[in-house]
């Protein structure tokens, strides 16, 4: 295994020309094809149909969500502000973008007309009003998450008969990209190595969906050679700069606390699966560099014990203040957070890929079955990611590489990636000789996030007997539950 540094991760950083990679310049792109293919959605709505584990707790999970109903009507406005400005509304934004996809997503599934109809009523009042992002640095974080969100939401109803697909490619390219490609290029005239890794994945995420969503392969092939060579910390050698002897790529944003380390591995496991349905393999780049990050960080917020390398990095201005600030080592944990993140990344590595992925797993069947926004709490960290993994990422395990549907292209991603990590039990050691404090629970709460051993096969069985659980316990609760509900 690669040893590499992390210390003074800030240091001897230039600029990186960016570029098309070479094959997806012109390559065909695939609708839909963000988070969601078109198989994606045939399958779910098949097993939900079958009532199959865990499928049918997931769907139950979406339709107990108040955001998923035919009801909601959308408040658009002109101006949304973040982090200061009068009035700050971003609050809306994401409820109804929220509303927008879980509509949309349900409709797939169910077949529903009105969920697709609602779904576009709220894209369109936001394209016909939606002029600017305002605010502090936050407006940045505003355009990433927003921005990626909404072309998801987007794309599931891009061939309804009454979507405006025009006005959304214009509010793409013309309101949240151009805050997100700034931010990649001049890191709101900051050191470059000012901002954690979840500020550059927020904005790679928009980057790479609006790309797809729009058809501009220029756009899509920036986005992913910033994942492979980009100069900021979100990029893939930057979060993950070291990959222990053990095979646990160290997560940099551990030495800065859980929440953000698990928005960070949610959204680069967002930007991978994005790259993947248009044949584009991020998730295997660089010997499944991701894989082994992601590994490092579900053992550690399962309580066990990780290797960290302190580094220090670059702060300030550029041409004004400047300091540095030094990470130690891991933060302390609560093992009860949850995000709706692993269920992706969990099944692409060992039902797509046949990989071994034991702490990924095991953090996927603790969380399932997933919910989205609005499940975990009332503030925009609750928002962070769309969710509802255990819905539609659950897949049957491949046998042998896909080449149909998935579209990988050995010219694009690079070769098969070799097994990554896994073995050893959360509680032992870890290789590389510290002891991170890894027993801490500090409190819980809905914070903004973006601002501020077991085998894999017992793992998935773990999952279908909590969906179970949870499936039946939802419906039971919800039943009457399909009466219409407003938004805010």
């Amino acid at each position: 295994m690669l040893k590499a540094t992390g210390i003074g991760i800030g240091a001897g950083l230039g600029t990186t020309a960016l570029a098309t990679p070479a094959g997806a310049a012109d390559a065909p792109l695939v609708h839909p094809g963000l988070l969601h293919t078109r198989a994606d959605l045939g399958r779910m709505a098949a097993k939900v149909k079958a009532g199959a584990r865990p499928y049918a707790a997931g769907f139950a999970k979406l339709t107990a969500n108040r955001h998923a109903q035919s009801g909601w009507r959308a408040n658009p406005q002109a101006v949304v502000y973040r982090g200061s400005g009068s009035p700050e509304n971003y609050r809306i934004l994401y409820n109804d973008i929220h509303a927008a996809y879980q509509n949309a997503l349900r409709h797939h599934v169910s077949g529903e007309e009105a969920y697709a109809d609602t779904a576009v009523a709220i894209l369109n009042a936001w394209s016909g009003k939606l002029t600017r992002l305002e605010g502090s640095a936050d407006r940045f974080l505003a355009a990433g998450l927003y921005g990626y969100q909404f072309a998801n939401a987007a794309e599931l109803v891009r061939d309804h008969g009454d979507f405006d697909l025009e006005r959304a490619r214009e509010l793409l390219l013309n309101v949240f990209h151009p805050l997100s490609d700034s931010f990649l290029s001049h890191h709101n005239n900051a050191v470059v190595t000012n901002y954690w890794p979840n500020w550059d994945l927020t904005a790679l995420a928009c980057v790479l969906a609006t790309g797809i969503f729009c058809d501009e392969r220029a756009v899509v092939g920036r986005a992913v050679e910033y994942f492979k060579h980009g100069d900021g910390m979100g990029s893939v050698k930057h979060a993950i700069p070291v990959v222990h002897e053990d095979g646990l790529g160290e997560w940099v944003e551990a030495g800065r606390d859980q929440g953000h380390a698990l928005l960070g591995v949610g959204l680069m496991g967002t930007v991978c699966e994005m790259a993947w349905n248009q044949g584009i393999d991020l998730y295997g780049y660089d010997d499944s560099r991701f894989l082994k990050g992601a590994q490092y960080v579900a053992r550690w917020s399962l309580g066990g014990d990780v290797p960290y390398t302190a580094n220090t990095r670059r702060k300030g201005a550029i041409g004004g203040w400047s300091g540095t600030e030094t990470a130690s080592d891991v933060a302390g944990v609560d093992p009860g957070m949850t995000r709706p993140v692993w269920a992706m990344i969990a099944n692409h590595y060992t039902k797509r890929r046949g990989l071994p992925a034991s702490y990924v797993t095991r953090a996927a069947a603790k969380a399932a079955p997933e919910g989205g926004g609005g499940d975990y709490g009332p503030n925009s960290g609750g928002f962070d990611q769309l969710g509802f993994g255990t819905l539609a990422f659950t897949r049957d395990r491949n046998q042998g590489r896909n080449r149909g549907q998935d579209r990988v292209e050995e010219s694009v991603g690079g070769p098969s990636p070799s097994p990554g990590p896994s073995g050893g039990s959360p509680g032992s050691r870890a290789a590389g000789g510290v002891r991170p404090q890894a027993s801490a629970s500090p409190a819980r709460g809905g914070d903004d996030l973006a601002a501020t051993g077991t085998g894999d096969a017992a793992g998935w069985a773990a999952a279908a007997g909590i969906g179970a659980v949870a499936g039946g316990l939802l419906l039971l609760r919800r039943r009457d539950r399909v009466r219409r509900e407003g938004g805010e």
